[in-house]
């Protein structure tokens, strides 16, 4: 029988409610079917712990006596964004130190809120812009997540539903935002986790909405938005699922809830830092549908295999292989086997999953109903250089 958001709730709080993962859903249905399935069913979790570049941290640092406008500031040497008020900053996750500054290599803003998130101590440093209002010119501390006022993670692009799968059919080995890759179709390496992933198992977001609560970092977060990039309008195959990237979502949580676990700073050779995050994102069974959806397996799901030689916005593509294929170890291209590698943590990304599923299971998470739903009619518009 068909029930609501409010129903499963109400099972989640008298430990009543039926929790599988996405990976136990899929095997249920594989065994009963998706009509019996869903009756042994109230919340389907799924997970994910990838690279997340389009992510950042928002941090209010409270007053200095004097007062500061804060012009320009760095955090453990890694510049932040000061343009929202006297004291409210924004730290890039990509964002790395000045050129000229030898003792942090090698790392940027991810690994600062991945530090902070533990922690640790870092080093501020700022210059004010000096009026009536907020005289001092500048100060330097020390802050921890427990110093500040709000300490919290607004990434505007995680999730992609869908990515790509990089080779490189050139001479030289070429550094990504994949890693490295190899000349001569030397690898290929690709970054969703596949069948587990929130978005493949909601395909046209029928569930996930503005203001779906989620397991984000180790702490509650919530969505925010739709996410950079959202592309809900890519191609499909019969079950729904894009071929290419797709939807995207802009997430929203307490950093001071998080855990190192979950948000690392990580640093990608000759590209640039990032962050790894844990997401898991529960799913209502309201319906059969739902069930049906997301018993969707990796041999159903596929991505393409882009040529990173081209240094062009349109790369040369290979075709396409499932995620199966990708998880095997080995993919056919081009009448050579290359090898494959994940940038997306398999193991941690049924962690995640697990984790919400047992908080569900004791009653310390409930679901949220959307407050509106994510646009479909989203398109991909690149940027025309004029003048140039």
């Amino acid at each position: 029988m068909p029930q609501t958001i409010a129903d499963i709730n109400d099972k989640i709080k008298a430990g009543k409610a039926k929790v599988l993962t996405a990976t136990e859903l899929k095997t249920l249905v594989a065994e009963i079917g998706v009509t019996q399935a869903t009756k042994k069913v109230d919340v389907i979790v799924t997970g994910t712990f990838e690279p997340m570049e389009s992510s950042g941290a928002i941090l209010n640092l409270g007053h200095t006596d004097p007062p500061i406008k804060i012009r320009t500031c760095w955090i453990d040497g890694v510049p932040a964004y000061a343009g929202f008020g006297a004291v409210d900053i924004y730290l890039g996750a990509t964002q790395e130190p000045e050129a000229n500054d030898e003792g942090v290599q090698n790392r940027g803003g991810g690994h600062v809120i991945a530090d902070l998130i533990a922690g640790k101590t870092v080093n501020f440093k700022a210059i004010g812009h000096p009026n009536d209002c907020y005289p001092r010119a500048n100060f330097e501390t020390t802050i921890t997540k427990d110093s500040i006022n709000q300490f919290y993670l607004f990434n505007p692009r995680n999730l992609y539903q869908n990515f790509i799968v990089g080779v490189n059919g050139g001479e030289e080995t070429l550094y990504t935002y994949l890693g490295p890759l190899q000349p001569r179709l030397g690898n290929a390496v690709y970054s969703n986790p596949g069948a587990i992933s929130p978005l493949w198992n909601d395909p046209d977001l029928q569930l996930i909405g503005i203001g779906t609560r989620i397991f984000m970092g180790g702490g509650i977060g919530y969505v925010a938005w739709e996410g950079t990039q959202h592309f809900p309008l890519q191609k499909r195959l019969e079950n729904r699922t894009p071929i290419g990237p797709a939807a995207t979502l802009a997430l929203i949580g307490d950093a001071k809830q998080m855990s190192p676990e979950w948000v690392r700073g990580c640093y990608f050779r000759n590209y640039g830092a990032s962050l790894m995050m844990g997401v898991a994102v529960p799913l209502p069974v309201i319906n059969e549908e739902v069930v049906a959806k997301a018993a969707v397996l990796d041999e159903q799901l596929v991505a393409p295999v882009i040529d990173f030689s081209i240094p062009r916005r349109v790369r040369p593509i290979f075709g396409s292989v499932s995620y199966a294929e990708l998880k095997s170890g080995k993919i056919p291209i081009a009448g050579a086997t290359v090898r494959t590698a994940p940038l997306a943590s398999l193991h941690l990304s049924e962690e995640a999953a697990k984790t919400l599923k047992d908080w569900i299971v004791k009653g310390e998470f409930t679901l949220t109903e959307p407050v509106a739903m994510l646009p479909s009619d989203r398109t991909f518009l690149p940027q025309d250089l004029r003048g140039f």
